[in-house]
């Protein structure tokens, strides 16, 4: 059984920073595409950032350059790192695991995601 267990959101005024943590329990192989998403309301669900099983990363044009996304394997954690937050990053960020059956299949945004976190929500205040 796979879970994933966000934390590190929080209030913060624009400028500000945060670590969000996602603890991952469980098997995902060796192939797994990790990512974060968020969602804002009243907003659909879009892809913040995703890092690939060779370390490979990519970032949405919005947080590029602000946001850093990073995983311990030993500790089976993953991070996103976000910095310069302004509200328009106010949203329920949560990760995501893609197992990949293959070497083959894609680590994007649009692959099929197994996991989902439960979220963490991020508020930022001018």
């Amino acid at each position: 059984q796979v879970q994933l267990v966000e934390s590190g959101g929080g209030s913060v005024q624009a400028g500000g920073s945060l670590r969000l943590s996602c603890v991952v329990s469980g098997y995902i192989g060796k192939r797994a595409c990790m990512a974060w998403f968020r969602q804002a309301p009243g907003r659909e669900r879009e892809g913040v950032s995703l890092i690939d099983s060779e370390g490979t990363t990519r970032y949405a044009d919005s947080v590029k350059g602000r946001c850093t996304i990073s995983k311990d394997n030993a500790k089976n954690i993953l991070y996103l790192q976000m910095g310069s937050l302004s509200p328009e990053d106010t949203a329920m960020y949560s990760c995501a695991i893609s197992i990949r059956y293959s070497w083959s299949a894609p680590c994007t945004f649009s692959s099929s995601f197994n996991y989902w976190g439960q979220g963490t929500q991020v508020t930022v205040s001018s």
